[in-house]
């Protein structure tokens, strides 16, 4: 079983300020900030392997705000079990092309798929109380899901590449750390990084 809660607890409460993060060997990091001379992203690439796979999570994270604008005021559900089912189906068969575990894919991009929901229904319930916050434009979304598959199959690429990484005794503290510097990089809110949170609970192998 997949002990989630610390990761969800570290990922609601940091700030884009600073935080400090856990590595393997239980030392403390600090994760630079806005204005310091440190660059972020060597940090975060030089003390894990998973940072590319939580900035791929994000990437298609982000996606959740063009694809609410586009349902925004019309009749498409945002669950769509169907279109679901399609995603979970293509990324498993990339995974066995790519000699990854399907069913192992299959879970973490349920995770993925829920997660851009979070989003989904977050913005909804925002625009519901702050009409003037609503978007006035509809995204096309057959374009944006094609930018969606693209982020898809990289991400994919990327967990199949870390399989080792993931089933590796430091993959929780060092998911924590990429996930705490994708937050400062992309600037999160506090819906994103809930979101992030729960797209990420399944990358670890128990």
């Amino acid at each position: 079983m997949r002990t989630t809660t610390p990761l969800r607890r570290a990922l609601t409460t940091v700030t884009a300020t600073a935080a400090v993060v856990l590595t393997a060997t239980g030392s403390a990091v600090a994760v630079p900030v806005s204005g310091t001379a440190a660059a972020p992203h060597a940090t975060a690439r030089s003390l894990s392997a998973l940072h590319p796979v939580v900035e791929l999570a994000a990437a298609r994270l982000a996606t959740a705000d063009l694809v609410a604008a586009a349902k925004w005021g019309t009749d498409s559900p945002i669950d769509d079990p169907a279109r679901e089912q399609q995603v979970l189906d293509n990324v498993a068969a990339q995974a066995q092309q790519l000699g990854a575990d399907p069913d192992e894919i299959r879970v973490i991009f349920r995770d993925q798929i829920e997660a851009n929901k979070t989003v989904q229904r977050g913005l909804f319930q925002r625009w519901t109380d702050h009409p003037d916050q609503a978007p006035t434009t509809k995204p096309d979304l057959s374009v944006v899901r094609q930018e969606i598959n693209r982020v898809t199959s990289a991400l994919v690429e990327a967990l199949a590449g870390t399989a080792d990484d993931r089933g590796a005794v430091a993959c929780r503290p060092e998911l924590l750390l990429a996930a705490l510097q994708v937050h400062h990089e992309d600037h999160l809110d506090a819906l994103h990084t809930r979101a992030l949170a729960r797209a990420l609970r399944s990358v670890c192998e128990s």
